[in-house]
């Protein structure tokens, strides 16, 4: 269990995030009379942490995650304050600098010409630094930052802002190239959250693309009604984290790329990104055409299933969940199976697609043409909700409790329901 913990399943959560300017040195907010964020407050940095933490600073004082009081930043991080006398940070960032041990996951707080380095909330021996001696080519006075993996720009980089410039710095090469994005307003604060990248203005957000800067949809967006809970603001996600007990999933399933995805309702969940944050989204978001949410999914050959009553809708993992051409198709056409599908998964590596209808598994290579169903089995187990198959073994989710099976074959085999196990915390990210 410990082991299928570390490896897939992370907590459920709303996750939230923004920000803001940046004045000249700010005297210290008086701490009788707190910023209150809803109120439109323009941030001056945002970086999450190691642990996945979100914060959100604003002159002396800062907000760890996305709803709740701001508290002195020195709290957090002392020698913001306390032994070098900064009133505030120009900039921050959490370096994604795999290659390095050394470098990844740390903070970088950016004031003036300095830079400081922090991890687990403790200042790195030898910093505060000259930004020029770790950021050769990147000016100082920075508007904001935020790191950009490999994928998502063309190498590991650091995207630094300057009115109207940014300055691409690459972690490997250490060369900064300089761009110019005039239709993109001035960043006063810079976050990559869900592989998405966001610049924030004001109490307003734009997103854009990290190699072109463009911008596409209706923004500017008011923060308050997407990355921090305010009272007269939302943008419908009205979903609450249900009790461990309560937990009832319609499917779940990681797919080529470890990107790993549970179903619930109209919404679904991104397990894998704990670092970057949680949330619950619409599941139209990503996959339109499924408006009445999934019955089951499986992911296989860099494509992802998704079935709903008796159609197969197939989307390309690699372009964002593009559906298909020519789907959907129904499940007799695809697959050659009829009727109401409760679960469905393959296994890493294989070739086998198991689909569990009622008390019977059925199995489908899908490397064959023309595909076919083989002899269904009975399980000892029926009415399951959701199915996953990954290194560590299978799992059938019934309601708040799971089964785990080592191998498709010992499933099918098995007449002896094995005991079943609470759905936790630590496991979905229910509420024990």
């Amino acid at each position: 269990m410990e082991l299928l913990t570390k490896t897939l399943f992370l907590c459920f959560a709303l996750a939230l995030a923004n920000g803001g300017p940046v004045p000249a040195h700010d005297a210290p907010v008086n701490d009788a009379a707190l910023p209150d964020r809803c109120e439109g407050v323009e941030f001056d940095a945002i970086t999450p942490d190691e642990k996945g933490n979100t914060f959100f600073f604003k002159g002396s004082h800062l907000w760890m995650g996305y709803h709740g009081v701001a508290h002195l930043a020195n709290e957090s991080f002392k020698e913001l304050d306390d032994l070098h006398h900064i009133g505030h940070v120009d900039a921050a960032f959490r370096m994604h600098n795999a290659e390095n041990p050394d470098d990844h996951d740390h903070i970088y707080f950016f004031l003036d010409d300095k830079v400081f380095s922090y991890f687990n909330h403790t200042l790195e021996d030898g910093y505060p630094k000259e930004i020029q001696e770790d950021f050769p080519g990147v000016p100082s006075h920075l508007d904001a930052a935020v790191e950009c993996p490999k994928g998502e720009c063309m190498a590991d980089s650091v995207l630094f802002f300057k009115g109207h410039d940014v300055h691409v710095y690459d972690i490997t090469t250490k060369t900064v190239k300089t761009k110019t994005w005039p239709h993109l307003p001035v960043c006063t604060s810079a976050l990559r959250w869900l592989e998405h990248y966001y610049c924030f203005h004001g109490h307003n957000f734009t997103r854009f693309n990290p190699v072109s800067g463009e911008v596409s949809g209706g923004y500017p967006k008011d923060a308050r009604n997407y990355f921090m809970k305010c009272h007269e603001y939302g943008h419908g996600g009205d979903y609450k984290v249900p009790k461990c007990s309560e937990v009832k999933l319609n499917a779940i399933t990681s797919d080529d790329a470890g990107k790993s995805y549970s179903f619930a309702g109209p919404v679904y969940m991104r397990l894998d990104t704990r670092k970057d944050g949680l949330h619950a989204f619409l599941i139209t978001r990503s996959w339109a055409e499924m408006t009445s949410g999934v019955d089951a999914v499986f992911s296989y050959n860099d494509n992802m299933y998704l079935i709903k009553d008796d159609l197969i809708y197939i989307y390309k993992t690699a372009a964002h969940y593009l559906l298909v051409d020519g789907y959907p198709k129904t499940l007799k056409e695809e697959l050659g199976i009829e009727g109401h599908v409760d679960a469905a998964f393959v296994c890493p590596g294989q070739h086998t697609v198991y689909l569990i209808q009622g008390r019977m598994m059925s199995d489908v290579d899908l490397s064959a043409t023309p595909r076919a169903v083989n002899m269904p089995v009975p399980l000892p187990i029926s009415d399951l909700d959701a199915t996953l198959c990954n290194a560590v073994g299978i799992y059938l989710f019934k309601g708040s409790q799971y089964y785990r099976y080592e191998t498709p074959m010992i499933l099918a085999m098995s007449r002896m329901t094995p005991r079943p196990l609470p759905v936790t915390n630590a496991m979905l990210g229910c509420r024990d």
